[in-house]
């Protein structure tokens, strides 16, 4: 047995001269040091930051430690708070649209007999996930523009007359929720797409023969297949829009008023027009703590294997 396991490591050896001890490191390291520079660096800086007294104008003062008094000033920001509620409001609205749009196109693309109907829908649907954020908040500026846009030109049809949407409360928080659910609507219809392929046809064929209700088929056969993936839909959507930044400020710039002043919108202000980087450090760390605590929630109370 010995000389049988010497034999198959002098023919790994032999096969693979290259491969050593380190050979999985430096596979790995590209990555690693990608996460330490863009990710790790940043949010460990950023912690450091939020301790101390941190003006970027008056250096002179030096930046001391402070310990929590960013955070206690934060929390007692009214402010903040506004901007906070406004961002759950906005999450609230546009949420249930993507998720109940994108069930649709993944049920309808699900049908039998759709095969170059659902690869067509795949590749037009990765065009929205393309494009930038900022490219995205452009597009609604054209969009919802009160002279030549196209959301006037429609309601001129139906014999509405046109709206200053920008220029509005209202009409500028409902021109930012369809942005992002015209961005983000297909990403949930690929996810759930891919859920129901998960889904066994000899399943999916037995579930037919019993009810011809559609509901009742989506409820109790392919639901909980859609279950992972609806799970790490809340987790990514929750954590883009408290950081959902370019497309609001390149449409809105957070306005008017404070109509769309999303509360990374209003960190932008605190850290890059204040320059008072400690608060906005600190903001952004509470802002990391209720993004950990959502997706423990979401996996606590969504998720489920299945068996």
């Amino acid at each position: 047995m010995r000389k049988e396991g010497n034999f198959v490591g002098q023919t790994r050896t032999k096969l693979n001269p290259g491969y050593g001890r380190w050979t999985p490191f430096w596979f790995l390291a590209p990555a690693v040091f990608a996460l330490l520079v863009i990710g790790i660096y940043p949010t460990i800086s950023a912690l450091v930051t939020s301790f101390r007294r941190y003006n970027i104008t008056r250096p002179r003062d030096g930046f001391p430690f402070v310990g929590f008094d960013n955070y206690i000033s934060v929390l007692s920001d009214q402010t903040f708070w506004q901007s906070l509620g406004l961002t759950t409001q906005f999450f609230l609205t546009v949420l249930p649209f993507e998720l109940l749009f994108g069930i649709c196109i993944a049920l309808l693309l699900h049908q039998p007999g759709q095969g170059l109907l659902r690869a067509l829908a795949r590749v037009s649907l990765v065009v929205p996930l393309a494009t930038t954020y900022a490219v995205v908040g452009l597009i609604g500026r054209l969009v919802f523009n009160r002279d030549f846009g196209v959301a006037n030109q429609f309601l001129d049809w139906v014999g509405i007359g046109g709206l200053d949407w920008l220029g509005s409360t209202t009409g500028a928080f409902i021109a930012t929720a369809v942005m992002d659910i015209w961005q983000w609507t297909p990403f949930c219809a690929l996810i759930f797409l891919a859920g129901l392929s998960m889904v066994p046809v000899e399943i999916e064929e037995a579930a037919r023969l019993e009810t011809t209700s559609k509901l009742a088929q989506l409820r109790y056969v392919q639901l909980p297949y859609l279950l992972p993936g609806l799970t790490a839909m809340l987790i990514l959507r929750s954590a883009d829009i408290l950081k959902l930044f370019d497309m609001v400020f390149v449409m809105t710039r957070g306005g008017p008023g404070a109509a769309t002043d999303l509360v990374s919108v209003y960190i932008q202000r605190v850290g890059f027009r204040i320059f008072d980087m400690g608060t906005a450090s600190a903001q952004a760390i509470l802002l990391l703590i209720v993004t950990i605590i959502l997706s423990r929630l979401y996996i606590k109370l969504i998720y489920k294997e299945i068996e």
